[in-house]
Protein backbone atom coordinates (compact mmCIF):
# COMPACT_ATOMS: atom_id res chain seq x y z
CA UNK A 1 0.00 0.00 0.00
CA UNK A 2 2.59 2.52 1.11
CA UNK A 3 5.15 1.54 -1.51
CA UNK A 4 2.98 3.13 -4.18
CA UNK A 5 3.22 6.44 -2.36
CA UNK A 6 7.02 6.66 -2.44
CA UNK A 7 8.36 9.16 -4.94
CA UNK A 8 11.27 7.64 -6.91
CA UNK A 9 12.87 11.10 -7.25
CA UNK A 10 13.17 12.25 -3.64
CA UNK A 11 11.99 9.28 -1.57
CA UNK A 12 9.20 11.47 -0.13
CA UNK A 13 5.57 10.49 0.10
CA UNK A 14 3.46 12.00 -2.66
CA UNK A 15 -0.13 13.01 -2.17
CA UNK A 16 -2.51 10.34 -3.60
CA UNK A 17 -5.28 12.86 -4.31
CA UNK A 18 -5.42 16.00 -6.47
CA UNK A 19 -4.95 19.37 -4.81
CA UNK A 20 -8.37 20.57 -5.98
CA UNK A 21 -10.25 17.80 -4.19
CA UNK A 22 -9.09 17.79 -0.59
CA UNK A 23 -11.44 16.11 1.85
CA UNK A 24 -10.83 15.00 5.46
CA UNK A 25 -11.90 11.48 4.50
CA UNK A 26 -8.88 11.25 2.19
CA UNK A 27 -6.60 11.92 5.15
CA UNK A 28 -7.80 8.96 7.22
CA UNK A 29 -4.98 6.58 6.14
CA UNK A 30 -2.37 9.18 7.02
CA UNK A 31 -3.82 10.02 10.39
CA UNK A 32 -3.70 6.33 11.32
CA UNK A 33 0.03 6.12 10.64
CA UNK A 34 1.26 7.09 14.15
CA UNK A 35 -0.48 3.97 15.48
CA UNK A 36 1.80 1.75 13.37
CA UNK A 37 4.83 0.69 15.36
CA UNK A 38 7.10 -0.84 12.73
CA UNK A 39 10.09 1.16 11.49
CA UNK A 40 8.91 1.36 7.88
CA UNK A 41 5.61 2.97 8.90
CA UNK A 42 7.33 5.47 11.19
CA UNK A 43 9.81 6.44 8.47
CA UNK A 44 7.09 6.92 5.92
CA UNK A 45 5.06 8.98 8.40
CA UNK A 46 8.04 11.31 8.84
CA UNK A 47 8.23 11.68 5.06
CA UNK A 48 4.50 12.31 4.99
CA UNK A 49 4.77 15.15 7.51
CA UNK A 50 7.55 16.77 5.52
CA UNK A 51 5.57 16.44 2.31
CA UNK A 52 2.46 17.87 3.94
CA UNK A 53 4.41 20.93 5.10
CA UNK A 54 5.76 21.43 1.59
CA UNK A 55 2.37 21.02 -0.01
CA UNK A 56 0.29 22.69 2.68
CA UNK A 57 -1.20 24.93 0.03
CA UNK A 58 -3.14 21.86 -1.19
CA UNK A 59 -5.29 22.19 1.92
CA UNK A 60 -5.72 25.97 1.85
CA UNK A 61 -8.28 26.17 -0.93
CA UNK A 62 -10.47 23.49 0.61
CA UNK A 63 -10.36 25.02 4.10
CA UNK A 64 -11.01 28.56 2.89
CA UNK A 65 -13.86 27.41 0.66
CA UNK A 66 -15.52 25.61 3.57
CA UNK A 67 -15.10 28.63 5.84
CA UNK A 68 -16.54 30.91 3.17
CA UNK A 69 -19.72 28.85 2.97
CA UNK A 70 -19.99 28.55 6.76
CA UNK A 71 -19.85 32.31 7.43
CA UNK A 72 -23.03 33.41 9.22
CA UNK A 73 -25.23 35.82 7.33
CA UNK A 74 -25.14 39.31 8.82
CA UNK A 75 -27.17 42.40 8.21
CA UNK A 76 -25.75 45.04 5.90
CA UNK A 77 -23.09 47.09 7.66
CA UNK A 78 -23.44 50.82 8.08
CA UNK A 79 -20.99 52.64 5.85
CA UNK A 80 -20.11 56.16 4.82
CA UNK A 81 -18.57 56.91 1.44
CA UNK A 82 -15.70 59.40 1.26
CA UNK A 83 -15.16 61.00 -2.13
CA UNK A 84 -11.77 61.25 -3.82
CA UNK A 85 -11.73 64.96 -2.94
CA UNK A 86 -11.68 64.85 0.84
CA UNK A 87 -12.87 67.48 3.28
CA UNK A 88 -9.90 67.81 5.63
CA UNK A 89 -9.92 69.64 8.97
CA UNK A 90 -6.57 71.13 10.03
CA UNK A 91 -6.05 72.02 13.69
CA UNK A 92 -2.91 73.02 15.61
CA UNK A 93 -2.18 74.32 19.08
CA UNK A 94 -0.15 77.51 19.43
CA UNK A 95 3.20 75.76 19.93
CA UNK A 96 2.51 73.53 16.91
CA UNK A 97 1.41 76.16 14.39
CA UNK A 98 4.87 76.62 12.87
CA UNK A 99 5.15 72.87 12.40
CA UNK A 100 1.76 72.45 10.71
CA UNK A 101 2.55 75.37 8.38
CA UNK A 102 5.89 73.82 7.44
CA UNK A 103 4.19 70.46 6.92
CA UNK A 104 1.38 72.00 4.83
CA UNK A 105 3.83 73.85 2.56
CA UNK A 106 5.72 70.59 1.97
CA UNK A 107 2.42 68.85 1.10
CA UNK A 108 0.96 71.83 -0.78
CA UNK A 109 0.38 69.93 -4.04
CA UNK A 110 -1.42 67.07 -2.29
CA UNK A 111 -3.54 69.38 -0.15
CA UNK A 112 -4.59 71.39 -3.21
CA UNK A 113 -6.58 68.35 -4.39
CA UNK A 114 -8.86 68.53 -1.37
CA UNK A 115 -11.16 70.96 0.43
CA UNK A 116 -9.52 72.38 3.55
CA UNK A 117 -11.10 73.51 6.80
CA UNK A 118 -9.39 74.82 9.92
CA UNK A 119 -9.91 76.51 13.24
CA UNK A 120 -9.68 80.30 13.10
CA UNK A 121 -6.05 81.25 13.78
CA UNK A 122 -4.57 78.15 12.17
CA UNK A 123 -6.77 78.63 9.11
CA UNK A 124 -5.68 82.24 8.61
CA UNK A 125 -1.99 81.29 8.80
CA UNK A 126 -2.40 78.33 6.44
CA UNK A 127 -4.41 80.33 3.94
CA UNK A 128 -1.55 82.81 3.62
CA UNK A 129 1.15 80.12 3.48
CA UNK A 130 -0.62 77.94 0.90
CA UNK A 131 -2.30 80.66 -1.13
CA UNK A 132 -5.38 78.44 -1.06
CA UNK A 133 -8.89 79.15 0.16
CA UNK A 134 -9.61 77.56 3.55
CA UNK A 135 -13.01 77.45 5.26
CA UNK A 136 -12.45 78.70 8.81
CA UNK A 137 -14.29 77.88 12.00
CA UNK A 138 -13.93 79.76 15.28
CA UNK A 139 -10.65 79.60 17.18
CA UNK A 140 -10.32 76.35 19.14
CA UNK A 141 -10.79 77.79 22.65
CA UNK A 142 -13.84 79.73 21.40
CA UNK A 143 -15.64 76.62 20.11
CA UNK A 144 -13.85 75.80 16.84
CA UNK A 145 -12.99 72.26 17.96
CA UNK A 146 -16.64 71.63 18.79
CA UNK A 147 -17.70 73.00 15.41
CA UNK A 148 -15.38 70.55 13.64
CA UNK A 149 -16.67 67.72 15.85
CA UNK A 150 -20.24 68.57 14.88
CA UNK A 151 -19.27 68.53 11.19
CA UNK A 152 -17.75 65.08 11.63
CA UNK A 153 -20.89 63.76 13.32
CA UNK A 154 -23.05 65.21 10.52
CA UNK A 155 -20.93 63.54 7.83
CA UNK A 156 -19.53 66.85 6.57
CA UNK A 157 -15.85 66.15 7.35
CA UNK A 158 -13.76 63.29 5.97
CA UNK A 159 -10.40 63.54 7.75
CA UNK A 160 -8.78 65.28 10.71
CA UNK A 161 -5.16 66.41 10.98
CA UNK A 162 -4.58 67.71 14.49
CA UNK A 163 -1.11 68.81 15.57
CA UNK A 164 -1.78 69.01 19.31
CA UNK A 165 0.77 69.98 21.92
CA UNK A 166 1.53 67.05 24.27
CA UNK A 167 3.65 69.19 26.58
CA UNK A 168 1.21 71.92 27.56
CA UNK A 169 -2.26 71.91 29.07
CA UNK A 170 -4.92 73.75 27.11
CA UNK A 171 -7.82 75.80 28.51
CA UNK A 172 -10.21 73.85 26.30
CA UNK A 173 -8.88 70.34 27.01
CA UNK A 174 -12.44 68.89 27.30
CA UNK A 175 -13.17 70.15 23.76
CA UNK A 176 -10.01 68.50 22.43
CA UNK A 177 -10.93 65.16 24.00
CA UNK A 178 -14.45 65.44 22.64
CA UNK A 179 -13.16 66.16 19.12
CA UNK A 180 -10.85 63.15 19.12
CA UNK A 181 -13.62 60.97 20.53
CA UNK A 182 -16.05 62.00 17.78
CA UNK A 183 -13.39 61.35 15.13
CA UNK A 184 -12.92 57.83 16.51
CA UNK A 185 -16.68 57.26 16.86
CA UNK A 186 -17.31 58.05 13.20
CA UNK A 187 -14.17 56.25 12.02
CA UNK A 188 -12.59 59.04 9.99
CA UNK A 189 -8.85 59.09 9.19
CA UNK A 190 -7.13 61.02 11.98
CA UNK A 191 -3.51 62.13 12.34
CA UNK A 192 -2.28 63.58 15.63
CA UNK A 193 1.36 64.15 14.71
CA UNK A 194 3.52 64.93 11.69
CA UNK A 195 4.61 61.36 10.96
CA UNK A 196 1.02 60.09 10.89
CA UNK A 197 -0.02 63.04 8.73
CA UNK A 198 2.74 62.11 6.25
CA UNK A 199 1.50 58.52 6.09
CA UNK A 200 -2.07 59.74 5.67
CA UNK A 201 -1.37 62.16 2.83
CA UNK A 202 0.83 59.69 0.92
CA UNK A 203 -1.72 56.87 1.13
CA UNK A 204 -3.39 56.05 -2.22
CA UNK A 205 -6.69 55.77 -0.31
CA UNK A 206 -6.50 59.47 0.48
CA UNK A 207 -6.93 60.36 -3.18
CA UNK A 208 -9.67 57.94 -4.19
CA UNK A 209 -13.17 57.04 -3.09
CA UNK A 210 -13.25 55.11 0.16
CA UNK A 211 -16.05 53.51 2.14
CA UNK A 212 -15.67 53.63 5.92
CA UNK A 213 -17.38 51.03 8.08
CA UNK A 214 -19.35 52.57 10.92
CA UNK A 215 -20.10 50.91 14.23
CA UNK A 216 -23.68 49.85 14.87
CA UNK A 217 -25.06 52.09 17.61
CA UNK A 218 -28.66 50.92 17.23
CA UNK A 219 -28.62 49.17 20.60
CA UNK A 220 -27.71 52.52 22.17
CA UNK A 221 -30.09 54.71 20.20
CA UNK A 222 -32.98 52.26 20.68
CA UNK A 223 -32.37 51.62 24.38
CA UNK A 224 -35.29 51.92 26.77
CA UNK A 225 -34.93 54.78 29.22
CA UNK A 226 -36.21 54.21 32.73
Amino acid sequence: MWGSLISPRNDAISTPFPSNHINPVNLAPYLALPKLRNAAARTQFRHLKINMYIHIDFFDSWVLERLRHKQPKTEAMNTRKLSSRKRIALVAHDNMKDEIIEWAIYNKAALAKHRLYATGTTGALLETALDQSISKFLSGPLGGDQQIGASIAEGKMDALIFFWDPMEAQPHDPDIKALLRVAATWNIPTACNRATADFLMTSPLMHQEYETILSDFSSYTNRKLK
